[in-house]
């Protein structure tokens, strides 16, 4: 990590800003630490699932009578073994749709919507057997044509995926059958005269492809349905109370019968929130008379049927004066949001021009179903397909007008009082310091020496998310405080949130003791995405700190016969007059006689993120393929509790939209067969493929947060796309519109091969 020269308004912290080594890493270094598949539990037996190899099919019949007769078969179920939608309708109302389309997702019913669709599931004693009855399963089905394509399904005479969805187009319904699930148009001003005011329009169409998080650890769960009607399930998840939601709403079971252990996470980035298997698992384990059952995904089936991130097209049109302000934006969107709808459209619409002033726009974003799997959230979802296209076209502008990119920039870039282009007014964010920190440092101004090498940089926005925390903590009689959460620790939280509670209450890091624990333990937490662990749950935990001094303030004026007002505490002692003692020895005076406290919280916003990065790329003339010579991305975090642990989180990133950019794509037959579902021709980065990605971290402190925590983790994947665009137009001279920028799609977009 460089040190930035624009660091602000930071306050002096004795842990925060420091680097421990994390709780649970000698457990993981090790291996001592459980992941979902890890679990063994007495008398378990395994459970496989039978997938579709159809994109689009009606369901006619199916017959498992041959598998449920093989020997240690002990369980088989179809989507007729979930709660009926009118039982689920009396529950939740309008809502039960919702609920349908993900009952149906994990099972499907009267259809089939994409290859790999679960249809049926089976439990016995050993996997081979599971897999013997799978195949013994006969299916029947009314083979249909699959739309593969956003704008093709989006056509009058495209088949219709769901007979009853119909369109809602700014809060109205429009009644008949269509692909297209939602409409939502942002406007403001009047793009009409801006434009006829504009010196330069360009106006560009962008492609993008669906693709997958590319987490290491498949999803797995093991699931116990008791005799007495309790369930308990181990799963990989980033949210346990989500999870437990998930399955209350699908299975019409109520919430309190349903504890769910969060395991170790093998990384989820958005694609462990919704759940796949725990409830196939749950009545499995009912219907063989109470075993526990377990089921793991093999990565094929991750890739075909859980939720990648949606593919996309995108039109943009913006104007701009010589002086290079910005006059207004026309943009189109279209994702794919697979089989169900939920695409995340709405947050490519408002991410779009977020970090840039614009008075006159108007944008059209649609949600789309179509033959693929249900999407999902990929960090920051939706945006780094929309920047992909803004920035592109803002580097064309930049270029045609001969302004410095970082310059163009800084002309229309936001700060504290603008509006957002959806309307609510910035807080006090650091764009325009990160812009100048980037004129002054040396990779800016560093020179290219190859002949098909070039430079581009691109600005990415995210939210961030602030939702519902709990954590409760006891102090124990050698001083030590055990910290309870329920956020799953997927980056480092543990240490985030022991820093903060040893911040708060000035103790040693060392003598926080956090852990992460089940739904029966802890109060509702949501899950650990959006960026908000840090800040939400940090948030709690500054609040308990400040909740365990005032009890502990409680016991010391008790020992030193005095007012609870009369006593103060710093850097670990209470004083009292000429009294004092410290923090350890009243705990220690106290054994037997516990102090304890929880905190929940529920912030109404978080400050929004923004990164701008710098890519070097070479071009090979021949092969076109792309190869990443530097990169460096700079990023207002708020405040770095970890700074190692943020230094990751942007690296982390980086690397994943360096994969979607340059390699990363769902490759569909006509026919709607997923070509590319091994890692061997899904092709992600690896070590190989990157040089050391330099972090800058700019500090701009949240004012409403206790330590002025910003969420950092969503970010950085969004301008790697189009930073990589803008260094291979500035290599080549061509500018791309097509993601991912692989050898064969720079090759047909310079030969124009349709």
């Amino acid at each position: 990590m460089q040190e930035s020269n624009l660091v602000r308004e930071k306050k002096k912290f004795q842990v925060i800003g420091t680097r421990p080594k994390r709780p649970d890493g000698t457990d993981k270094v090790t291996g001592r630490a459980l992941y979902g598949g890890d679990i063994n539990l007495p008398s378990m037996i395994y459970g496989e699932i039978l997938r579709s190899p159809h994109a689009h099919a009606k369901i006619i019949s199916i017959d498992y009578q041959e598998a449920l007769a093989i020997e240690g078969v002990k369980a088989v179920i179809t989507a007729e073994d979930f709660p009926s939608l009118e039982d689920v309708t009396k529950k939740v109302g309008e809502g039960a749709v919702n609920i349908r389309y993900r009952s149906n997702n994990i099972l499907a019913k009267e259809k089939v919507l994409y290859q790999g669709h679960p249809i049926a599931a089976v439990a016995a004693k050993d996997k081979n057997i599971a897999r013997l009855a799978i195949e013994k399963i006969i299916v029947k089905y009314e083979i249909l044509s699959p739309v593969l394509d956003v704008r093709e399904a989006m056509k009058e005479d495209a088949p219709i995926l769901l007979e009853e969805l119909r369109t809602v187009s700014m809060g109205e319904k429009i009644d008949k059958p269509t692909n297209i699930a939602k409409h939502i148009q942002l406007k403001r001003g009047n793009i009409e005269d801006s434009f006829a005011e504009s010196d330069i329009i360009i106006e560009r169409e962008f492609y993008t492809s669906m693709v997958h998080q590319g987490y290491i650890e498949p999803q797995s769960v093991t699931a116990l349905y008791n005799n007495d009607g309790d369930i308990s399930v181990w799963t990989s998840t980033q949210g346990a109370f989500i999870a437990q939601q998930q399955i209350s709403d699908v299975l019409n079971i109520p919430l309190s019968k349903i504890n769910v252990i969060p395991m170790e996470i093998g990384g989820g980035f958005g694609g462990k929130v919704s759940v796949y298997l725990d409830p196939v698992a749950i009545l499995l384990s009912k219907k063989s008379g109470s075993l526990p059952v377990k089921i793991t995904m093999s990565r094929k089936d991750v890739l075909m049927a859980t939720g990648p991130t949606s593919g996309s097209y995108i039109k943009v049109k913006l104007g701009a004066k010589n002086n290079g302000i910005f006059t207004a934006v026309h943009a189109y969107l279209a994702y794919e949001a697979g089989a169900y709808p939920g695409s995340p459209v709405g947050g490519g619409a408002v991410s779009l021009f977020a970090p840039y002033k614009l008075d006159h726009l108007l944008i059209d974003a649609y949600d789309v179903v179509v033959n693929k799997p249900k999407s999902e959230p990929y960090r920051a979802p939706g945006t780094t397909n929309a920047i992909f296209a803004s920035e592109s076209i803002i580097d064309e502008i930049a270029v045609k007008l001969k302004i410095d990119p970082i310059e163009l920039r800084l002309i229309n870039a936001v700060k504290e009082g603008d509006r957002r282009i959806d309307g609510p007014t910035y807080g006090r964010i650091g764009l325009i310091e990160i812009l100048e920190e980037i004129k002054a440092h040396p990779h800016y101004h560093s020179k290219l020496r190859g002949k098909y090498q070039g430079r581009g940089i691109a600005t990415g926005f995210w939210f961030n998310y602030a939702g519902k925390s709990s954590v409760y903590a006891s102090i124990n009689g050698d001083g030590t405080v055990n910290l309870i959460e329920g956020s799953t620790d997927i980056g480092g939280s543990r240490a985030s949130m022991a820093m903060q509670l040893a911040e708060t209450m000035e103790l040693p890091y060392e003598s926080i003791i956090p852990k992460v624990v089940d739904t029966n333990s802890i109060g509702y937490t949501e899950g650990t995405y959006g960026s908000r662990t840090t800040y939400s749950t940090g948030w709690a935990t500054h609040n308990l700190g400040n909740e365990l001094i005032r009890l502990m303030k409680e016991k010391a004026a008790a020992h030193f016969e005095t007012e609870i007002g009369n006593i103060v505490y710093s850097k670990g002692n209470f004083t009292s007059s000429d009294k004092e003692i410290s923090f350890i020895d009243l705990a220690k005076l106290m054994k037997g006689n516990p102090v304890t406290a929880s905190s929940s919280i529920h912030p109404k916003r978080a400050s929004p993120g923004f990164g701008t990065h710098i890519v070097d790329v070479e071009v090979d003339p021949e092969t076109y393929k792309v190869t990443i010579l530097r990169y460096t991305a700079f990023q207002d975090v708020g405040t770095a509790i970890h700074p190692s642990y943020v230094e990751g989180q942007i690296q982390g990133g980086v690397v994943q939209g360096i994969g979607w950019a340059l390699n990363e794509e769902y490759i569909y037959d006509d026919t709607g067969n997923l070509v590319n579902h091994t890692l061997l021709d899904y092709r992600m980065p690896t070590s190989y493929d990157l040089p050391m990605i330099d972090t800058v971290l700019i500090e701009v402190p949240d004012p409403d947060h206790p330590f002025g925590v910003k969420g950092v983790g969503e970010v950085p994947i969004v301008p790697p796309a189009a930073a990589i665009a803008n260094a291979i137009n500035d290599a080549i001279g061509h500018r791309l519109n097509r993601l991912p920028m692989s050898p064969k799609n720079i090759f047909e977009s310079i030969n124009q091969v349709k």
